[in-house]
C-alpha cells in the first residue's frame, strides 16, 4: 500500500489510507542502506540524504498547496497545515505547530496566508536550558502528569517550557481579539492541548498529512 510521508526536522511523519481512515505514525530518519518504500506523495520540511532517493516524481511542491499569498519561503508543513484547516475551518484559522519549532500560522477568512511567529519547541527548550546551564539537568519532556508549580527541577523546566508556549498562543489569540479558531497539530499538541480553552481549540495532530492526502 502505497504511503504518505513528510520529512520533519527531527522526524519522519508517515501515513497509509485504512479502511477506518488515515492511519499516521512517526519515526526517526532512516539509516542506509534503506529501501524506499511504495510512496504515494511526500513533502519535506528537514534534509532528505540524496542517498535515500525518494522519487522526484511524488515530491509535492509548495506551489501545489492553495494556499493563497503563500511566499517561496514559507515551509511547506506550515502552507498545508494553513490551507487544511481552513478548507475544513471555512473561516479564519491560527494553526500552532508544536514540532522542534512552535509555529504560528495565520489564515484569514479568505484562505490567504497572513503572517505568523516562530519560536522554539519543546525539546529544544529544554535541551538549550540543559546546554546553556550548569546546573539544570537534561530532560526530555516525556509525557506525564506535571503540577502547575513543581518542586522538582526537571518538572520545573517542562512546566516552564509548556507555559511559554501556551503563553505565545493565548497572546495571540488576545491579539486577533479571539477572531480566529486556534487548530493544534504537531508533536506535542497532546501535551499543550490541557493548557489552552477547549472551547476555541481544535486538536488535529495529523493535520499535515492530511492535507498531504486531501492533495495527492
Amino acid at each position: 500500500m502505497a504511503q504518505l510521508l513528510l520529512v520533519g526536522n527531527s522526524r519522519w511523519h508517515w501515513a497509509e489510507r485504512s479502511p477506518s481512515g488515515l492511519r499516521c505514525w512517526d519515526t526517526a530518519p532512516p539509516e542506509q542502506p534503506w529501501s524506499v518504500p511504495p510512496l504515494q506523495a511526500w513533502a519535506a520540511v528537514g534534509p532528505v540524504p540524496a542517498a535515500l532517493a525518494l522519487p522526484e516524481e511524488r515530491q509535492l511542491p509548495l506551489a501545489q498547496v492553495p494556499l493563497a499569498g503563500a511566499p517561496a519561503w514559507l515551509g511547506i508543513d506550515r502552507a498545508l497545515a494553513g490551507w487544511w484547516a481552513w478548507r475544513q475551518q471555512q473561516g479564519p484559522v491560527l494553526v500552532a505547530d508544536a514540532g522542534t519549532s512552535l509555529s504560528l500560522t495565520l489564515v484569514d477568512a479568505q484562505g490567504t496566508f497572513a503572517g505568523g511567529r516562530l519560536s522554539a519547541g519543546l525539546a529544544l527548550q529544554l535541551r538549550s536550558l540543559h546546554q546553556g546551564t550548569v546546573q539544570l539537568p537534561q530532560t526530555d519532556g516525556m509525557d506525564r502528569a506535571l503540577p502547575p508549580w513543581p518542586k522538582e527541577t526537571a518538572a520545573a523546566m517542562e512546566v516552564g517550557c509548556l507555559q511559554a508556549m501556551v503563553g505565545a498562543i493565548k497572546q495571540a489569540q488576545q491579539q486577533l481579539e479571539r477572531e480566529c479558531t486556534v487548530w493544534l497539530t504537531g508533536g506535542d499538541a497532546l501535551r499543550l492541548a490541557p493548557w489552552l480553552e477547549p472551547g476555541r481549540l481544535v486538536e488535529a495532530p495529523n493535520l499535515c498529512l492530511e492535507a498531504l492526502d486531501q492533495l495527492s
